[in-house]
């Protein structure tokens, strides 16, 4: 037998400066390879070992970046894309109320969220983003564009008490819900999360029909909650309880909640998460921007709540850059701690891979490097000046690149963005298209 027969052929080898695996934490391997075949990870060795090992169909050298996870990111709502910059530097209910909900009423369609959707897939990739957790209206939309930009998308099956456009009460949006999981379920880039909007927009028996369907068929379910102080305050003024403590009644509180935001905590409520499992969906970028505050992630963590990182929509962040919320997430925390080891590099770039993966119930198919898991993953170039010198690479990715030094991004093993350029998307027509909307939106 041959040297060459007894390699075993894979369809691509890795070869980068640094690998960041996530798990094991705090690992960071030096000239390493990564090895994909069908759209998985076979294996991480040094690269002296590759000759001996592989047989690649492809191979890239990355003599001067970082692999890590693809990012994941726990919250958005990516059709928003199209209202970036509508209505800032105003609270959350104005906000709302005001400006996106009458644009809403008037402008989103199917169409509105493909086209919106399909503009977040190219900005989320090109900054190294290869999963979102998405709530918005007309799911099989933003589905659809996902799939178009070859990106792994949780589609959050959206209900809320009052009509819209998509559907006209709570028993329509999950019936509809129901039927595009139904249609789409053996997609393997896309997954699914019941979606309830908030307690503020939801009732008891929706949430009691929401709760009976995650428990029959599996699936997560994403609600903003706690968000703002008005938020608890209409809650105690209508209920007589705060927020958290009405969906513990209602039996929500499980391993398969995503509280988004969750800003406003006391003591209990932080306990009540972790004693229940619940993951939070931390967007420090939006929660600033709309002046809602800031959530007590230092506290969470040490109470063992699993954390992922959301961008939010565009709308209300302007951004949606995971970079830019993992460094600011770890500078808030070492602020409102008043230490500066409350939230170290390491544990915020978990948070924005591994965390968000465990909530979404991924984690045994992304958010780390390991054997066997999807080959989600982005490269980000180390040799710009702005850069350099690079003693700590996990430290460099938490708090000095940007998402501009992204070069290369992988899905499933297939390559959608090299060298900082998008394969499936032409960058000029989205921003056309965008401009389109924009002049329906705002002539």
């Amino acid at each position: 037998m041959s040297a060459q027969s007894s390699l075993q052929s894979v369809d691509l080898v890795i070869e980068a400066r640094w690998i960041v695996p996530v798990e094991p934490a705090s690992v960071v391997l030096e000239n390493h390879a990564l090895a994909v075949e069908q759209g998985r990870i076979v294996d991480i060795v040094p690269q002296s070992e590759v000759a001996d090992r592989f047989l690649p169909r492809s191979r890239k050298c990355l003599a001067q970046h970082v692999l890590i996870p693809g990012l994941v990111n726990l919250h958005t709502h990516a059709a928003m894309t199209l209202l970036r910059g509508l209505a800032d530097d105003l609270p959350l209910m104005q906000w709302l109320r005001e400006h996106v909900w009458p644009a809403e009423a008037q402008h989103v369609s199917a169409q509105f969220v493909y086209d919106g959707t399909r503009l977040a897939c190219a900005e989320m990739l090109r900054g190294g983003i290869t999963c979102f957790n998405d709530m918005y209206f007309f799911p099989k939309a933003a589905a659809d564009a996902a799939l178009a930009a070859g990106m792994r998308a949780a589609i959050g099956l959206i209900t809320v008490d009052f009509p819209s456009n998509y559907a006209a009460d709570a028993d329509d949006y999950l019936a509809k819900g129901l039927a595009v999981r139904d249609q789409l379920l053996d997609e393997p880039l896309l997954s699914f999360c019941l979606a309830p909007h908030a307690p503020y927009t939801v009732g008891e028996r929706s949430f009691a029909r929401v709760l009976t369907l995650a428990e029959q068929i599996e699936l997560p379910i994403h609600l903003h909650l706690h968000e703002t102080a008005h938020e608890i305050e209409e809650s105690l003024k209508h209920f007589g309880i705060r927020p958290m403590e009405r969906i513990r009644r209602l039996g929500l509180l499980g391993p398969g909640l995503i509280a988004v935001h969750a800003v406003h905590l006391d003591a209990n409520e932080i306990e009540l998460l972790a004693r229940y499992g619940c993951s939070v969906a931390h967007c420090p970028s939006s929660n600033l921007k709309l002046g809602s505050g800031i959530a007590p992630i230092t506290q969470l963590s040490a109470n063992g709540v699993n954390i992922g990182l959301g961008t939010d929509g565009a709308a209300s962040n302007n951004r949606l850059d995971l970079f830019q919320e993992m460094r600011l997430g770890a500078l808030l925390a070492k602020e409102q701690a008043g230490r500066a080891d409350a939230i170290n590099a390491h544990q915020v770039l978990r948070m924005a891979t591994l965390g968000g993966a465990r909530a979404l119930g991924l984690e045994s198919s992304i958010g780390s490097l390991s054997p066997g898991k999807c080959a989600d993953l982005c490269a980000v170039r180390f040799d710009d000046m702005a850069l350099a010198p690079c003693y700590d690479p996990v430290s460099h990715l938490s708090y000095a690149v940007g998402r501009e030094h992204v070069s290369d991004v992988w899905v499933a093993g297939a390559m959608r963005v090299e060298n900082g350029q998008l394969i499936e998307n032409n960058e000029t027509g989205l921003i056309k298209l965008a401009r389109l909307w924009q002049n329906k939106i705002r002539p």
